[in-house]
């Protein structure tokens, strides 16, 4: 397993996840900024909660159907230095 790969997930408000990494590391995830851009492009689709409130792991990464996923070590790093990711 790689560090930055996420273990849990869990949301906890709107657009709003918690996470933690295989190495221990905890923090949080808003995805608000993204979601309601002008420019989500496929991340517009997280606007619907029974979209968004399918958020799981896959291959240590946050995914949702469509093929939409996060990009692991950049969470980790942002949230290292911190404690939350903002995309």
């Amino acid at each position: 397993m790689i560090p930055w790969d996420v273990v849990e997930v869990k949301i906890i408000d709107e657009h709003l996840i918690a996470v933690t990494f295989a190495d221990g590391l905890q923090g949080k995830v808003y995805m608000g900024r993204l979601i309601n851009s002008k420019d989500a492009g496929v991340f517009e689709r997280l606007r619907d909660p029974s979209v968004f409130e399918q958020v799981h792991i896959e291959h240590g990464t946050l995914a949702w159907p469509g093929e939409i996923d996060l990009p692991p070590d950049v969470m980790h790093d942002e949230i290292d230095r911190r404690g939350v990711y903002v995309p």
